[in-house]
């Protein structure tokens, strides 16, 4: 794990200014000829997911996990994410998508977690745990969508695991604080009813949502989003890889319609002028003592 001490780079927009604020840390100082690598773990209700990416979030080696630990509490959960960032090598900076409302840092509610969450400072405890990285936070909603839009458009995305999260963009900028969650959709419904009536459900929602944003596209992500029935959902809806919850890390640390624009634009390029990327692999990080 890199020792170096982090500090404010060059280009850091007033938008990108406002995002410190809300949630984290100022930029690190990276050497001009050293890329920045991003850290972005996602925590989950069922595992904790980690992966390093570069400045366009782009990623860089293999995604790790480890199971979220049984009791869930800010230490265990601290401690996972120690785990994984010594075993992901060097970087400079992290992004957090956290499963439930924070705000400037600080957890106002997680529902799938330990009740010890509420009020837990995140931002600083994690930075002292990781040797004083800049760190950055959001809703795993927010930055699952961050991953997935075009920056064009409303755009909804709808997060499928153990609970059920919600995010809405309009031109690439997100509208913060939505929640239109549906606990019918919760990862212990769908076990227990089963795979086609929890379908069935969803695209009652579906239908629903489509009526209260007139969104022009809805994105389903999460850990649940390999349950869904492609063939039945509207043209307008598009299942993403749950791998998007850390590709979209990356956001936290720009400005997010031009982050959405910029990966557009890389996509386009690589379509037209090269083979497509490999895609990154997982293992699961050995869970140590």
């Amino acid at each position: 794990m890199a020792k170096q001490q982090a500090s404010r780079t060059k280009n850091h927009t007033p938008a990108a200014q406002k995002v410190v604020s809300q949630n984290g840390s100022a930029e690190p100082q990276v050497p001009h000829h050293e890329p920045i690598k991003t850290l972005v773990v996602d925590i989950g209700g069922t595992g904790i997911k980690s992966m390093i990416v570069n400045e366009v979030g782009e990623p860089i080696g293999e995604r790790l996990r480890l199971p979220t630990p049984k009791r869930k509490t800010p230490p265990s959960v601290l401690k996972t994410i120690h785990r994984l960032a010594k075993l992901s090598g060097r970087f400079h900076r992290v992004s957090v998508g956290f499963p439930g409302t924070i705000r400037n840092g600080v957890i106002l509610d997680a529902v799938n977690l330990d009740p010890s969450w509420k009020h837990f400072n995140l931002i600083a405890a994690l930075g002292k745990t990781l040797r004083k990285k800049p760190v950055r936070a959001a809703n795993d909603a927010d930055v699952q969508g961050y991953g997935a839009i075009s920056g064009k458009g409303v755009e909804l995305v709808l997060t499928l695991g153990t609970g059920v999260g919600s995010s809405l963009f309009i031109d690439g900028r997100l509208v913060p604080n939505l929640e239109v969650g549906k606990n019918r959709l919760r990862g212990s419904e769908l076990e227990r009813i089963g795979k086609k009536l929890w379908n069935n459900r969803l695209l009652k929602v579906i239908a629903k949502l489509e009526k209260m944003f007139h969104y022009d596209r809805l994105y389903i992500g999460g850990g649940n989003a390999v349950q869904v029935d492609i063939g039945r959902v509207p043209g307008n809806v598009t299942v993403v890889s749950n791998l998007n919850g850390l590709l979209g890390g990356i956001a936290l640390w720009e400005e997010a319609a031009h982050f959405a624009a910029s990966r557009q634009e890389l996509a386009n390029n690589n379509a037209k002028h090269s083979a497509p990327p490999k895609p990154a692999t997982e293992r699961a990080a050995p869970r140590g003592r």
